[in-house]
């Protein structure tokens, strides 16, 4: 991803909030979908908002099911409007947030015999992960490694995240990986 690219994908998901906070058009879809064809490819992006470095919402798409374009735009509003932990953003808070949006590749099982198997194969800091055990499902973004970095701690709370005991991972769930491209607004 080029600069250009990284300064176009941040653009569109702050005017895609502003766009629902103020009630007026800001994004010309068909016009950027023109001037960068690259935005009609398939993506799976996370759109992360913080506010004062606190997570303020945070929504996205793990498997690509629609362009680039329409997954930013419809992640950017659901993080802003529709993360179920937080209020929706109100106008006074928009200047105050810190846009992140994180491209992520296609998931891919891992296969592994146990837990020490599993503490081989996955990497720290370099893997999103996704955990799967009959109806529950959660998954961490490889960003998640750095407030947990521990991998007990890491699969314990990815474990309660997806409505299970902390130690699910002796139940044998089945375990994606993927790996994200994040774009951080400039300080």
């Amino acid at each position: 991803m080029t600069q250009e690219q990284k300064k176009i994908i941040l653009e569109i998901a702050r005017k895609a909030i502003a766009e629902e906070l103020t009630g007026k058009r800001l994004l010309d879809r068909e016009a950027l979908l023109r001037e960068h064809p690259w935005l009609a490819e398939p993506g799976a992006v996370f759109v992360t908002l913080n506010e004062n470095r606190q997570l303020r919402g945070c929504i996205g798409s793990i498997v690509a099911h629609q362009s680039l374009i329409d997954d930013l735009i419809h992640n950017a509003k659901a993080a802003a409007f529709s993360d179920p932990r937080f209020t929706p953003v109100r106008p006074e808070e928009y200047d105050k947030l810190e846009v992140e949006v994180s491209l992520l590749s296609p998931p891919k099982e891992l296969p592994y015999g146990d837990i020490a198997d599993l503490r081989r194969k996955i990497r720290p800091g370099i893997d999103g992960v996704i955990l799967r055990l009959g109806n529950h499902q959660a998954t961490y973004l490889p960003s998640v490694w750095e407030q947990l970095p521990d991998f007990d701690s890491f699969f314990a709370t990815l474990c309660q995240k997806a409505g299970l005991a902390p130690n699910c991972l002796e139940a044998h769930p089945v375990i994606y990986t993927y790996q994200a491209e994040k774009i951080e607004e400039e300080a």
